[in-house]
């Protein structure tokens, strides 16, 4: 679609939003940016607009005429496609593109697209390492903080975009078509948009729904659901598995990372060469390294590279040590799955910090991997009770502590903590209603610890 002149409906106004708007006008259609909140401040919407003068902003409801008199609409990632008026769209017959749909079809050069419930970010920041160490033009974009849509104007033939690309994102895709995609794993996350799991499964495997025959998608053989789906696609499938050898594919054997191919068996790297920490980020190593090496770049680039690389902020993340005791902020742990992973890190005994908004997520699992290292659970926010009824019920941990907040959950946790012990913030939900993301949650637990 040539969006000259179109009349674009630009639905949300946070940063997706805003940057598929900006996109929209440097292509010169012109743009109307709707938030279903009629308390938006519109005035502060335009302010971060860069051509105010050409763009109309409402709230809360869209006026009749502005509804008929539109040519397309974006929605931002944060918007459901079952609410009344997204379906009223499409009766109407409206496209209704997704930031990420409306960046890919106004770029240019390949994409690299990594999904999955847990690890994206650090493997989409180590995809990113590895590419931009060994090529000219590379973008590092998505759910990993910078749009999509506020890179695409300045991509070329020969620039390669990598992509953390959340359910929400692949929702609203055409033909988003990566040369290389990834699925990390699929766990529970998210029923609260898509209601069911079948259907999160649905939404997460359209990552492949446009790939070629020559594309990859490298999927890991340890998650029932990807290893059945992998035998079933256009592209070829890559697999990767942290515990066994595969006939072909990426595994770990022992503490040594190995590619096999048709053709030959790559010795990687030794696990105690890296600087990431535990099994999950050997995962995500293992899939960072797949995907480069089939888009085409060489082994000794790719192995200098992931030995460089260091972890991502609020991913398990060392904050400092004070009186003997080890901070980390694990912010990212936005779910059950995740947060077995920062839990399964400590190699000491830990105060953990949980609790936050609720997805509708059951926590036992995430509990039962507590394996006797957790002191003390301080939860906080709005799961806090829900959490505390099913860890007294399971027997995980002897001593539970709910607190008004995260910084009064810090300071309880630094007067109980001794010499040897972790504090660990990992909340296994989302940050919303006390925070505006999981960054902000997890810069506020590193200035409260630092404030001790």
């Amino acid at each position: 679609m040539n969006l000259q002149g179109k009349r674009v409906l630009v639905f949300g106004t946070g940063k997706s939003g805003i940057g598929a708007a900006d996109l929209l006008e440097e292509t010169g259609a012109h743009v109307i940016l709707f938030d279903g909140n009629e308390k938006t401040d519109k005035d502060a919407v335009l302010t971060k607009v860069s051509h105010a003068e050409d763009a109309s902003v409402y709230a809360g409801e869209l006026p009749k005429e502005v509804l008929e008199s539109l040519d397309l609409v974006i929605l931002s990632p944060g918007v459901p496609t079952d609410i009344p008026i997204v379906k009223k769209f499409y009766e109407m017959g409206l496209p209704v593109w997704g930031e990420v749909e409306l960046a890919y079809r106004t770029s240019k050069g390949r994409v690299l697209a990594i999904t999955g419930t847990n690890g994206k970010t650090t493997t989409t920041a180590l995809l990113g390492k590895i590419m931009s160490d060994a090529e000219d033009s590379v973008f590092v974009v998505g759910n990993i903080g910078t749009p999509y849509t506020s890179k695409a104007l300045e991509m070329k033939e020969n620039s390669t975009t990598v992509a953390e690309i959340s359910s929400f994102q692949l929702e609203t895709i055409e033909e988003f078509a990566p040369q290389v995609s990834a699925i990390l794993n699929i766990t529970e996350d998210h029923l609260n948009r898509h209601h069911t799991m079948e259907e999160y499964i649905r939404v997460k495997e359209l990552i492949v729904k446009n790939q070629k025959p020559e594309n990859y998608c490298v999927l890991n053989y340890e998650d029932p659901v990807l290893r059945e789906f992998g035998q079933h696609i256009v592209p070829k499938t890559v697999y990767f598995s942290s515990v066994r050898k595969l006939d072909e594919g990426i595994y770990l054997d022992g503490d040594l990372i190995v590619l096999k191919t048709a053709e030959a068996e790559i010795p990687f790297v030794h696990t105690g060469e890296l600087k990431l920490l535990g099994q999950h980020n050997f995962e995500n190593v293992m899939a960072a390294v797949a995907m480069a090496y089939y888009a085409g770049v060489s082994v000794e680039s790719i192995r200098k590279s992931i030995c460089e690389f260091t972890a991502v902020e609020h991913r398990i993340e060392y904050v400092t040590e004070k009186n003997g005791v080890a901070y980390y902020n694990d912010s990212k742990g936005t779910n059950p799955d995740a947060a077995i992973k920062g839990i399964q890190a400590m190699n000491r005994p830990t105060l953990l910090i949980g609790g936050g908004y609720d997805k509708g997520s059951s926590y036992d699992e995430w509990l039962n991997a507590f394996d006797g290292k957790v002191r003390y659970l301080v939860l906080i926010g709005q799961t806090r009770e829900k959490i505390k009824e099913a860890a007294e019920r399971l027997g995980v941990c002897p001593n539970i502590v709910l607190c008004e907040d995260l910084k009064e959950a810090v300071e309880f946790c630094a007067q109980k903590a001794e010499a040897g012990d972790a504090v660990l913030l990992s909340p296994a939900c989302a940050s919303w209603g006390q925070f505006d993301n999981y960054e902000q949650r997890g810069d506020m637990f590193k200035e409260y610890v630092k404030a001790l």
